[in-house]
């Protein structure tokens, strides 16, 4: 019931797209795109160390809003081995000191989306990192009609593999 119509606005257009497609799931992961630089995939890679990739987030919550992922098509962190459990943490340490060094914010959510009841619209295995700050504007304000502030993740791209090549040396 929920399948076809739940998503953020902005999102629609990639929802749309990928449902139109009828090609195989590795063919049609965004992710894998990414990690092979597909000319068809649109990519905000910032970082690849380790066997993952950190990439922004072409949908941001806020500034900064950035995406880990193994570059092996995994769709469960179950099935990462020992190693990549220890890289994808060290990849989320890292790309916290990054974000509080280039963005201060004063706080973060971190989470995966595993499963299609999850929200996750892409089933290749990535871990959101969310700056947050205080006073953010919350839900009412938004539904108020209050605009938040989304920096273009163009921008946030530029600046951020700048500072992470800055941390790396």
């Amino acid at each position: 019931m929920f399948d076809n119509n739940l998503y953020p606005i902005n999102k629609g257009e990639y929802i749309r797209k990928r449902r139109s497609k009828d090609v195989k799931k590795s063919e049609n992961c965004i992710l894998c795109g990414v990690r092979d630089k597909s000319p068809d995939v649109e990519s905000l890679e910032v970082f690849r160390k380790n066997g993952f990739i950190v990439s922004v987030n072409l949908y941001p919550y806020n500034p900064g809003h950035l995406l880990i992922f193994p570059e092996r098509h995994v769709e469960d962190i179950r099935d990462l081995t020992i190693e990549e459990q220890v890289s994808f943490d060290e990849m989320t340490i890292l790309a916290m000191n990054v974000l509080e060094a280039e963005y201060k914010p004063q706080g973060f959510n971190i989470g995966l989306n595993i499963g299609k009841a999850s929200g996750a619209s892409i089933e290749h295995l990535h871990k959101h990192i969310v700056p947050r700050y205080i006073n953010e504007l919350g839900f009412i304000d938004i539904v108020a009609g209050a605009k938040i502030y989304i920096e273009d993740p163009k921008e946030t791209l530029n600046r951020l593999k700048k500072a992470f090549c800055k941390l790396e040396k």
